[in-house]
């Protein structure tokens, strides 16, 4: 009765980790610290943001979503489970591998999210100090933005359900046929205790820091002081007399026609 469960709980976690946004912005955080490599050597946040490049890279290399994809094709496919029936399961080394990989992906996607967070609030800090603004401005909306599609697609949730149902099948397995490959550790009931922090209360401590740090518009009127309204309106009406003038003057060419063959 487990395994169309575990099967389900496969794909889930396979999707999540899987998906589009995750791997857009590890390739966006490559792109801007390969830009910034030879200028940003000694800066703090360019530093903090190399931790997340490292996260993002053990974890692709480590490949989590192989490994729980193969473990989805060894479940047999039955649309009615049946009691008392015999049928084919995984081999206990096997549910040992993916168990092991899920709980060093559950780790490491912890101190990814660990790691965007602080690399956030420092790239706000040194933004409100008006030091390195492009730098700073692109890593704090990329940062955000990595960790709030982690936290949005419950990729880590997804990773602790699924050894939940792990868990238990692989008791049951090694209880009908003792097999062990991965010894002289003990896999544990409680993920919680492994990770040692409470996965939604530790969430929301580092989007409580976040928030904290983004003021309404506090550090963004220390970067653009507000113009007087006089003279804001004097610059709009400047600029909408030049572009109209400018659409006036320039020469828009005649389409050809499109059933007429151009030579």
């Amino acid at each position: 009765r487990r395994l169309p469960v575990l099967r389900r709980r496969c794909h889930i976690a396979g999707k999540r980790l899987s998906g589009t946004g995750l791997a857009a912005e590890g390739r966006v955080l490559r792109a801007v610290l390969y830009v910034y490599h030879s200028r940003m050597l000694r800066h703090r946040p360019y530093l903090a943001m190399q931790q997340v490049e490292q996260c993002l890279k053990r974890l692709w290399k480590m490949n989590l979503v192989g490994c729980i994809e193969t473990l989805a094709e060894l479940i047999p496919k039955q649309s009615t489970p049946q009691a008392h029936t015999e049928c084919l399961v995984p081999s206990q080394p096997m549910l040992e591998t993916v168990a092991l990989k899920v709980l060093g992906g559950c780790k490491l996607i912890l101190r990814l999210l660990d790691c965007c967070c602080k690399a956030f609030l420092l790239s706000v800090k040194h933004l409100c100090s008006e030091e390195f603004i492009l730098l700073n401005t692109v890593a704090s909306g990329l940062l955000s933005r990595l960790w709030f599609v982690i936290q949005y697609r419950c990729v880590l949730q997804s990773l602790v359900s699924l050894y939940g149902i792990l868990s238990t099948t692989l008791n049951l397995v090694s209880e009908t046929q003792q097999m062990p490959y991965i010894k002289g550790f003990t896999f544990p009931s409680d993920i919680s205790n492994f990770l040692g922090v409470n996965v939604s209360s530790e969430v929301k401590k580092q989007k409580a820091r976040m928030l904290a740090t983004k003021k309404p518009t506090s550090w963004l009127k220390k970067l653009f002081p507000t113009m007087p309204e006089a003279a804001s309106e004097v610059g709009k009406k400047r600029n909408f007399a030049t572009c109209r003038s400018a659409v006036k003057n320039c020469s828009i060419p005649r389409p050809a026609d499109i059933g007429e063959p151009v030579l």
